[in-house]
């Protein structure tokens, strides 16, 4: 019969086994490189390259076309942000934290720290923005629970600041994602949900001192929030809970 001088021997349970482990480790491999296309070559604290990039070599750049007509964008690309880090070290040698040099709260590093996206709506299936005022979503109200619209806000310290005045939703997931603040110098604010206490006669914002809300960062539209805005406010409050901890009066 044909083969069975060579198949004889031969171990066809093996072969699978071994032809399973070579496929197994190329897709790690493969995995591994296509998590590399962000955040490589590996850096240090102060922006230097750093001395171990791991055992995997950065992939070749790839071109991504994004939908909705918002182009293409390469990875990797080699970019690097504009901006300095803002820390000095606390040691000789690494391992040991960087200390702000600055105002953190200004500078964006530590808890405050944000990533340079994209300064454009998030956007959903169908090309619409992700995140809109409820003031302009006639489709969406408040079903069950607290209405926090008009409700004073205090901040850490204690010190009223101003007003919540609307409700930012997430259309497609059909959340609320920001309230919107009226400050009492008349300027509006986000504040992310997850950073606030809704109470029944008031609004408690408690990483934040009173002093800190004018220099909230702000949309450029009143309608709409970028992905870089929604992460310069969300890395505003959070900052605030460590660096902002020296003024409140009170805890939690």
């Amino acid at each position: 019969m044909v083969g069975t001088e060579f198949f004889g021997n031969f171990d066809l349970a093996s072969l699978s086994i071994w032809l399973f482990w070579g496929f197994f480790a190329l897709l790690v491999y493969y995995l591994q490189t296509e998590n590399m296309r962000e955040g490589y070559p590996l850096e240090l604290e102060d922006g230097s390259p750093a001395p171990n990039q791991g055992p995997f070599p950065v992939p070749a750049p790839k071109t991504f076309l994004l939908p909705h007509g918002r182009g293409s964008v390469t990875v990797p690309n080699g970019a690097r942000e504009a901006r300095e880090v803002a820390l000095g070290h606390t040691a000789v040698s690494e391992g040991f934290p960087h200390a702000p040099l600055g105002d953190p709260m200004k500078d964006g590093v530590g808890p405050a720290s944000w990533a340079p996206r994209r300064d454009i709506p998030e956007l959903d299936g169908h090309g619409h923005n992700k995140i809109v005022p409820m003031s302009q979503a006639a489709a969406f109200a408040v079903s069950a629970g607290r209405d926090p619209r008009g409700l004073p806000v205090q901040a850490g310290d204690l010190e009223v600041v101003g007003r919540i005045s609307d409700m930012w939703v997430d259309a497609p997931e059909q959340l609320v994602r920001y309230l919107e603040i009226t400050l009492n110098s008349g300027s509006k604010k986000l504040v992310p949900k997850p950073m606030v206490k809704i109470q029944a006669d008031r609004v408690r914002i408690n990483s934040l001192s009173s002093d800190l809300f004018e220099g909230v960062p702000a949309t450029k539209s009143q309608t709409e929030v970028t992905l870089l805005e929604e992460e310069k406010i969300s890395a505003y409050y959070a900052g605030g809970t460590l660096y902002a901890a020296d003024k409140r009066k009170r805890g939690f």
